[in-house]
């Protein structure tokens, strides 16, 4: 579930990283644990929450002409590009817009749209990504590259995991459109404000890794949304 070390990608051989790596390597049975639990897991509510898929797919486009899926490259484990997949909340060709990262009154936002967002619903599509092994259920969010490329030498470390659905940043930094709806350059707020405190709580993360925390984590998740 790890590479050896010098199998990693040259980015990844850092010195700031191999502290991380090291604790990673001692988690061999948390790692096997963790990708048994995606597998059934998404699996299992993939078949649960067909119904609701059919749903959202039909509102969608009845509301606005474009897919039902919003596919965009993000980048994972290892430093891998894949395409990630969530329900479309945006006009179509939103990304051509604007910028890559959404504000809370973002005028791109569909009337569905906003509905999905409010309940979170927009990322349940992320369980494709999970099956397939480009995404896990808890690790670091997926960025775009435009942001991978501001990440600093610790940084990299989160690349060593697949990207996550949620994460602890994720829970505390749930209210992050509204934050970046009150800059006047949300990329550079992103940049310089968002992505380091994440970044703080993604390292923590991997830090005190196990399968256990990651099950914490979503339970955090659970109640966040709920409240």
């Amino acid at each position: 579930m790890l590479k050896d070390w010098e199998q990693l990608p040259e980015e990844l051989q850092l010195d700031e990283v191999r502290p991380y790596y090291e604790i990673l390597k001692k988690k061999k049975l948390s790692l096997i644990l963790k990708r048994i639990f995606d597998i059934v897991v998404s699996l299992i509510m993939l078949i649960i929450l067909l119904p609701v898929f059919i749903f959202l797919g039909i509102a969608i486009k009845i509301d606005s002409k474009g897919p039902v899926f919003f596919r965009q490259e993000r980048i994972t484990q290892y430093g891998k590009t894949f395409k990630i997949f969530k329900f479309r909340t945006m006009v179509n060709n939103a990304e051509k817009l604007g910028t890559q990262v959404t504000v809370g009154n973002d005028a791109r936002i569909t009337k569905v749209g906003k509905f999905i967002r409010d309940c979170r619903l927009d990322e349940i599509a992320q369980l494709l990504n999970i099956l397939t092994g480009d995404m896990t259920f808890v690790g670091t969010r997926p960025e775009v590259k435009k942001y991978v490329n501001y990440y600093t030498k610790e940084m990299m470390a989160t690349l060593l995991l697949p990207a996550g659905v949620t994460s602890l940043a994720s829970i505390y930094y749930k209210d992050e459109a509204k934050l970046l709806d009150k800059s006047n350059n949300p990329d550079k707020t992103y940049v310089e404000e968002v992505l380091p405190g994440k970044m703080k709580y993604n390292l923590q993360s991997i830090r005190e890794f196990n399968f256990f925390e990651d099950i914490k984590t979503m339970l955090k998740t659970v109640v966040a949304v709920i409240k």
